[in-house]
């Protein structure tokens, strides 16, 4: 019987190393399969890319499905409960963030983003960058330009990175001419992932980290932070810059800009510094489980697809609830309803919040500027304008995040929470203020119930900008495209 039993047991120790070996084989031949297609690719390429090749349009005859599925990024059909890729006014939703950023253009225009494809149409049209009639008109600088486009990095190389952020906006305008694409992630030559914004590898250099010793699967996300971060515009020549020097947290950029003494811009309301959040997309996104478990932005919102035989990113960079098979479920059981109600479950409760500090802060900035009409001093409203700068920066920090709900959803109820209990601490602090000066009633709220009535409220004239903008987009955009083909710029069929 012991015979037996051992000699049952060769067999399955035998059979078991056998199945390993099977194993370790077809996954040792998936990668030689792997490695084989790409050094075909590489080896078999019908056009020869060297240097920085802003034509998206070149790629296509190396890298039919990738580039094929980047197209995909101009379709806007997609929407989810609270997002997609369609373009939504969100001022019209929210009236209220009209009020909050009173004094600067984002309270002229605000609409959810769509994808990569129309970055460059998406820019000229805002009416946030003006309406320059000449290359040296407007109000913003060529750093805007920055994150739309890979003539960025060509200009850059050009002329040289000083000298692009401290031109105007406008003076780009026949150079910055193609979206969002193979470039601004991708070495043109070989398409190993590379970082072609310097901003990014000066942020590593301050924190003392070397960039270049970034893992394959960290540059997955990385090439995602050149432009998916929040930055600022830097001194007179206006340089990009990550505020990442004391930390990622939303405490620790507000300490690093207070040590800057910077601010976005004055309120025009209240008078207070603001500091605008951009976009801290991976910063908040570092601070939840996904990123802490090695996931990537590009495992969620670039998945892998298989196509007679080939595996290959999707380039249709978009929400994971759009394709939710091959995303969620790569590594959760449930059901897509169960996954995508998850998602929906942590929203709606950061939007709770939301909803509730968006209210309460655009009154505060009312009665602040009700108790500068009263007379009130500066001493008086100092502590005011410090705790509406801390209030509204926490606000838009979690606002401004594209996906910070789900990304890190215990760290935005933080930061929303912090923000509702620094405005309310401002509204009591600006009520102590009027009764020093003699005004105990409540403070009187315009109607500010829709963006056109919030709009009129804080002096914007609509009419003009519209008219200006419609001015500008059949005269100085036909003629920055019809530059930019005649160089060479823009493939022929654009």
């Amino acid at each position: 019987m012991e015979k037996k039993l051992k000699s049952w047991q060769g067999w399955l120790l035998f059979i078991g190393t056998m199945a390993v070996v099977f194993v370790l084989g077809v996954l040792a031949a998936s990668i030689n399969e792997r490695r084989a297609e790409i050094a075909s690719v590489m080896n078999n390429k019908k056009v020869e890319i060297k240097g920085i090749e802003a034509v998206n349009e070149k790629f296509a005859p190396n890298y039919p499905r990738e580039y094929e599925t980047w197209t995909q990024t101009a379709d806007t059909s997609f929407r989810s409960q609270f997002n997609g890729n369609q373009m939504v006014d969100v001022l019209e939703a929210r009236p209220e963030m009209v009020i909050l950023w009173a004094g600067y253009a984002f309270s002229k225009d605000y609409s959810t983003p769509r994808g990569h494809m129309h970055a460059i149409e998406d820019m000229r049209h805002t009416l946030r960058v003006g309406s320059p009639m000449t290359p040296d008109e407007g109000p913003q600088p060529a750093t805007c330009w920055t994150c739309k486009s890979p003539d960025v990095p060509r200009m850059m190389q050009a002329i040289g990175v000083d000298n692009f952020y401290k031109g105007k906006w406008a003076s780009m305008g026949t150079e910055i001419v193609n979206p969002i694409g193979c470039a601004d992630c991708h070495e043109p030559e070989n398409m190993n992932l590379h970082i072609s914004r310097p901003a990014l590898i000066e942020a590593f250099q301050r924190q003392g980290r070397d960039i270049n010793k970034a893992t394959q699967q960290e540059m997955r996300s990385l090439v995602c932070a050149q432009c998916h971060v929040e930055y600022y515009f830097k001194g007179d020549g206006k340089y990009l810059t990550f505020p990442w020097d004391k930390g990622f947290t939303v405490e620790d950029m507000e300490a690093y800009y207070d040590e800057e003494g910077f601010a976005d811009y004055t309120h025009k309301l209240s008078r207070t510094p603001i500091l605008k959040a951009q976009h801290p997309d991976y910063e908040l996104s570092m601070m939840g489980i996904h990123a802490q478990r090695g996931v990537s932005c590009a495992d969620c919102h670039m998945p892998y697809k298989s196509e007679g035989g080939v595996k290959y990113s999707d380039h249709h960079i978009m929400s994971p609830l759009a394709m939710i098979d091959r995303t969620c479920q790569v590594c959760h059981r449930e059901s897509e309803e169960t996954l995508r109600n998850n998602v929906y479950e942590r929203q709606n409760k950061a939007n709770e919040m939301r909803n509730r500090l968006e209210t309460e802060l655009a009154k505060a900035h009312i009665e602040a500027k009700f108790a500068w009409d009263k007379g009130a001093t500066e001493d008086q409203m100092a502590p005011v304008l410090k705790l509406l700068r801390q209030a509204q920066w926490r606000w838009d920090f979690g606002v401004a995040s594209h996906g910070g709900a789900f990304h890190a959803p215990q760290e935005i109820q933080r930061i929303l929470g912090n923000g509702l209990d620094k405005t309310m601490q401002a509204r009591l602090a600006v009520s102590k203020v009027l009764s020093k000066l003699g005004y105990t009633d409540d403070v009187p709220m315009p109607d500010i119930s829709t963006k056109d009535k919030a709009q009129q409220y804080i002096g914007l004239d609509m009419a003009a900008e519209r008219q200006a903008k419609e001015k500008f987009m059949n005269t100085i955009v036909p003629e920055w495209i019809k530059e930019a083909k005649a160089n060479k710029r823009l493939a022929d069929k654009i």
